[in-house]
């Protein structure tokens, strides 16, 4: 009986890391790189990881994938399995960026060099580099998205809104929630745009771990609290697994009918079942990021490194994690809705007519 159940024990243990890792591979000739992903959850991540792992291994690195599923203990676990292993270099999408500060002196001690992926890692002087898109303008196109849609500009409203922003563990979140009132809070403090709930603010309008069910639940209370007799005309949402989650709400109280029309819904990330949702009538906008690009400009800074070279950065001044500025690379991103989706998603090759049209 014992024995049965210490193999079973053992099975449990290793179906666990399993279901938390994605795998190893690559020759090495070249270095041994460690990749710690957030979560399997959200589909742009494993984009991420698929993208980076299969640059890396063309390049002749070895790769450790891992996947964290949005719990901190287990991306801690796993980065300290990766310095034990010998990995050269480190590149973290963190959970929650002020987690990691005792996890990345181990690695400094070992000399492993680190590279922020998307999110910044905070409270700690052992980043050496940041990849990421321009923040701040991610949540400007959003804003203006719902600028021009209302026609806020030509003097139109008022118009209802309500405000939704991510995760507050996540420092992208701020910028994102920053730059989009850059461009609506003039229009709410002139009431052309009226918050029926007056939650304006980040962290009443915040969404841990950018959970849909959650942002769900948080407008399913909004429209019975504040919408029974009016309607919502637009929605801030900075990412799409929340905008379906605030879609799944509004189509639960008739938005989407011919006499009640859905608002207007932002997002971010060109995730399959939005862009599906744009092309429906639905969801409205989304912000893409091209992940394959922000994969090889990590892979290009990680080489660099691996060199002994300096990496290539076009910003040395917006992102202070607390104990230093980090050096970063900004890409552009791209706004996104039913008139330009096939020219920037299909014709670059993110995803084929036949995936969308499923």
């Amino acid at each position: 009986m014992k024995k049965f159940l210490s193999v079973l024990l053992l099975i449990v243990m290793v179906f666990s890391m399993a279901a938390c890792s994605s795998s190893t591979g690559g020759s090495g000739d070249k270095g041994f790189v460690g990749i710690a992903m957030p979560t399997k959850s959200s589909e742009r991540w494993i984009s991420d990881g698929k993208y980076m792992k299969k640059e890396f291994e063309k390049r002749g690195y070895k790769v450790d994938l891992q996947y964290a599923e949005d719990v901190v203990e287990n991306q801690v676990s796993q980065i300290e399995n990766m310095i034990t292993k010998g990995v050269n270099i480190l590149v973290i999408a963190s959970i929650d960026g002020e987690a990691l500060t005792n996890v990345l002196e181990k690695a400094h001690k070992q000399k492993i060099k680190v590279i922020a992926y998307d999110r910044l890692i905070k409270k700690t002087p052992y980043v050496d580099y940041y990849a990421t898109f321009d923040n701040f303008k991610v949540g400007v196109q959003q804003g203006s998205y719902i600028e021009e849609k209302l026609g806020l500009k030509d003097g139109k409203g008022p118009f209802n809104i309500e405000l939704f922003a991510g995760s507050p563990d996540d420092n992208n979140a701020y910028f994102f929630f920053d730059g989009a009132m850059s461009i609506l809070k003039p229009y709410i403090e002139s009431g052309k745009l009226v918050v029926g709930s007056g939650q304006t603010k980040f962290e009443q309008a915040a969404t841990l771990r950018w959970d849909g069910a959650t942002a769900q639940s948080r407008m399913d209370n909004l429209l019975s609290a504040h919408y029974s007799t009016k309607k919502v005309d637009a929605v801030l949402s900075p990412y799409d697994g929340i905008s379906i989650g605030i879609l799944s709400s509004l189509k639960g109280v008739g938005y989407g009918s011919a006499g009640k029309p859905l608002p207007v819904v932002t997002g971010q990330d060109a995730e399959l079942a939005s862009v599906k949702s744009i092309i429906a009538g639905e969801q409205t906008q989304t912000v893409f990021k091209d992940t394959r690009k922000l994969a090889k400009q990590a892979v290009d800074m990680a080489e660099a490194v691996l060199k002994g070279k300096k990496a290539e950065v076009n910003d040395t001044k917006t992102y202070d994690n607390g104990k230093k500025v980090v050096p970063s690379y900004l890409l552009q991103p791209v706004s996104v809705d039913k008139t330009n989706y096939k020219a920037e998603l299909v014709d670059s090759g993110y995803y084929t007519e036949n995936e969308l049209n499923k």
